[in-house]
């Protein structure tokens, strides 16, 4: 799997969200790398990474994870995951509870309901449409793949959350494409979590860059209320 490195100390992974690859955090990339040792890996199938073999799920995701920081000899790290990245991100945390110290989950869902229905319904009509023609065409295959993450998965509970040690931050937008109450019932599940709203919608690292990161290192930071 492909990634991206810049910078030194404890290590910190950002992982991108579906469709997109390591330069969505390229501006995080710069600024982080002045206090971490930042890993930003394209996941299979997006950026550089090739498709691999099987099926695009979270499980394979958070595997291929794994096996990245074992090869980097990374033992713990902090974990930022957007959107999907986020989702994986959690699937990990849940996996591997110790190589995981501050987690955020930026964008993220716990069910695919928890998406606003106006961006979702989009995307499984997109996703069906690719399936179809991706008995044709390669192309559309790989985005049936790509967009079907986001129709079949994720499918945690609530109460999973419990098993989570970590501290915690939920950070989207005002105007997300996940719910409100969903992010809410994300942060009030997590033992050590507490929920940020920035001005902005879903893609608050590339609009609102400054603000993005300055809240993110308050929290890697320690502080309560980034």
């Amino acid at each position: 799997m492909y990634f991206e490195e810049k910078g030194e100390g404890f290590p910190l992974v950002l992982l991108h969200g579906n469709g997109e690859d390591h330069h969505y955090f390229d501006r995080q990339i710069d600024f982080f790398s002045r206090y971490y040792r930042v890993l930003a890996p394209d996941t299979p199938g997006h950026g550089l990474s090739p498709k691999g073999e099987g099926d695009f799920t979270l499980e394979r995701f958070s595997r291929d994870l794994h096996t990245l920081l074992e090869e980097q000899k990374i033992s713990g790290c902090h974990l930022l995951g957007f959107s999907d990245g986020g989702n994986i991100a959690l699937h990990f945390a849940l996996q591997f509870p110790s190589a995981v110290n501050r987690l955020i989950l930026n964008g993220a869902n716990l069910f695919p309901s928890g998406v606003c229905t106006k961006i979702q319904l989009p995307v499984v009509l997109g996703y069906r449409l690719c399936s179809f023609f991706g008995l044709f065409s390669e192309e559309a295959q790989k985005k049936a793949a790509i967009l079907g993450l986001m129709v079949k998965e994720p499918h945690f509970h609530p109460e999973e959350l419990r098993k989570l040690r970590m501290p915690t931050l939920v950070l989207v937008g005002d105007r997300d494409m996940i719910k409100e109450k969903h992010s809410r019932l994300i942060a009030s599940s997590l033992p050590d979590g507490r929920l940020k709203i920035l001005p902005g919608s879903h893609f608050l690292a590339a609009e609102a860059p400054d603000l993005y990161n300055q809240t993110v290192l308050k929290f890697l930071k320690g502080a309560q209320n980034p």
